[in-house]
C-alpha cells in the first residue's frame, strides 16, 4: 500500500540551525477529533528554536522527552483537507489558523499537519496566509494575558517592554482593545515609527533613556524580556501596580513586595479556538494589526533560525511553505 507523502523541515539532531533538513516524509493522517491541514504558512517562535537547542534554558528535570528526527512549529494558517472522526464544525476547503497543540508538539513546519479541531479558528478575512500563521502564538499570549488573566486590571497606563517583538506587538494594540487609558512602548529607536503606526501614546527608546528614568505611575507592566535585570523596572510601577512577566525575570521579589507591587508569574499561552476567534474579530474589526518581520520559504527554515538568532525583531517571522506568489521580506 502506497504512503501519502509530504515536504517537510525535520530536527535529526539538537544544535545550530544546520540541523535543520527540508526533505521527504509520511503525510499525517487526522484521528479523532482532528482535522488535517494544508499548511500555507507558518510562523516561527521562541519555543521552536528553545526546542532545537534540546531545551537547554530549561532545568533538566523539567525538560519535554522529545528525541529527534522531530517536526518543529506551531503556529499554521492552511486549508482543511480532510476530517478525522467525530469532527464537526469543520469541512475541507475551509480555510482555517491555529495554534497546533501547545504546549506540546505542533509539528507546523511541514506541507500538511494534523491538528485537533478545537485548536482553529476561521483565518481572519482581513489577513493572508503569511500574515495569519504570524498571529497564533504571540496573538493568543497577548490577548490570554489581558482579556483572560488581567481583564480586571488594565483600565489605566500599561507599559509594555519589548513592544516590538511579537508578544510586544500585540500586547500593545489588544491592551488598548482591552481599556487602557494609556499604553507606553519601550524597544529601540529603530521601531518608533512601527510602535507610533500602532497607536501607541508614548514611545521610550531605552538606548536613549531607560525605561526606569522615563517612566513612573504604571498601573500594568507587561514585560516581554524578563531577564536577571528585570528589577530595574520596579521604578516606574504605581503601587499597588501589577507586573505580568512573559518571560521570567529576576525582580527581586521581596522589594516588590515592600513597593505594593504585584507580581504574576507562571501562565503559559495554551491552544484555544475560542480564544483565537476572539482575537481573529478584532483584527477583522481594524483593532489589531499584523507586524512580519521575514518570511521564508519553508526549505529555508534554518535561515529563519539564524534571523532569530540576530534578535531586535520587529514583528514575527514567517515559513511560507506555498512558492506561488511567494513574497521575501527579508
Amino acid at each position: 500500500m502506497h504512503t501519502a507523502t509530504m515536504r517537510a523541515v525535520r530536527l535529526h539532531a539538537f544544535g545550530e540551525p544546520e540541523q535543520l533538513v527540508y526533505e521527504e516524509v509520511a503525510r499525517p493522517e487526522p484521528g479523532p477529533g482532528e482535522v488535517l491541514v494544508r499548511v500555507c504558512a507558518a510562523g516561527v517562535n521562541p519555543p521552536d528554536w528553545y526546542a532545537r537547542r534540546g531545551f537547554r534554558n530549561i532545568p533538566a528535570e523539567l525538560r519535554p522527552n522529545w528525541t529527534p528526527p522531530l517536526i518543529l512549529g506551531s503556529d499554521i494558517s492552511g486549508v482543511v483537507v480532510a476530517l478525522g472522526p467525530d469532527v464537526t464544525g469543520w469541512r475541507p476547503g475551509d480555510e482555517v489558523f491555529g495554534l497546533v497543540n501547545f504546549p506540546g508538539r505542533g509539528s507546523a513546519y511541514a506541507e500538511y499537519v494534523v491538528s485537533p479541531a478545537a485548536h482553529l479558528a476561521s483565518r481572519p478575512a482581513a489577513l493572508g496566509h503569511v500574515e495569519a500563521a504570524a498571529v497564533p502564538m504571540a496573538g493568543l499570549t497577548a490577548y490570554q494575558y489581558l482579556f483572560t488573566h488581567l481583564r480586571d486590571r488594565v483600565g489605566g497606563t500599561v507599559l509594555v517592554n519589548g513592544a516590538a517583538g511579537g508578544v510586544g506587538h500585540f500586547a500593545v494594540q489588544l491592551a488598548r482593545a482591552a481599556g487602557a487609558r494609556r499604553v507606553v512602548a519601550v524597544a529601540s529607536g529603530r521601531h518608533e515609527e512601527f510602535l507610533r503606526g500602532l497607536g501607541v501614546d508614548r514611545f521610550v527608546d531605552y538606548t536613549r533613556t531607560p525605561a526606569e528614568e522615563a517612566v513612573r505611575d504604571v498601573d500594568l507592566l507587561i514585560d516581554t524580556v524578563g531577564g536577571p535585570h528585570a528589577h530595574r523596572l520596579l521604578p516606574v510601577m504605581r503601587r499597588g501596580g501589577q507586573i505580568a512577566p512573559v518571560f521570567p525575570g529576576d525582580y527581586h521579589r521581596t522589594r516588590a513586595a515592600e513597593l505594593g507591587i504585584t507580581l504574576t508569574e507562571g501562565w503559559q499561552v495554551r491552544s484555544s479556538g475560542p480564544d483565537l476567534a476572539g482575537l481573529a474579530a478584532l483584527v477583522d474589526a481594524g483593532k489589531v494589526r499584523v507586524g512580519i518581520d521575514s518570511v521564508f520559504p519553508l526549505r529555508d527554515a534554518a535561515a529563519a533560525h539564524l534571523r532569530a538568532e540576530r534578535g531586535h525583531l520587529q514583528g514575527k517571522i514567517v515559513l511560507s511553505a506555498e512558492d506561488r506568489g511567494f513574497a521575501d521580506h527579508r
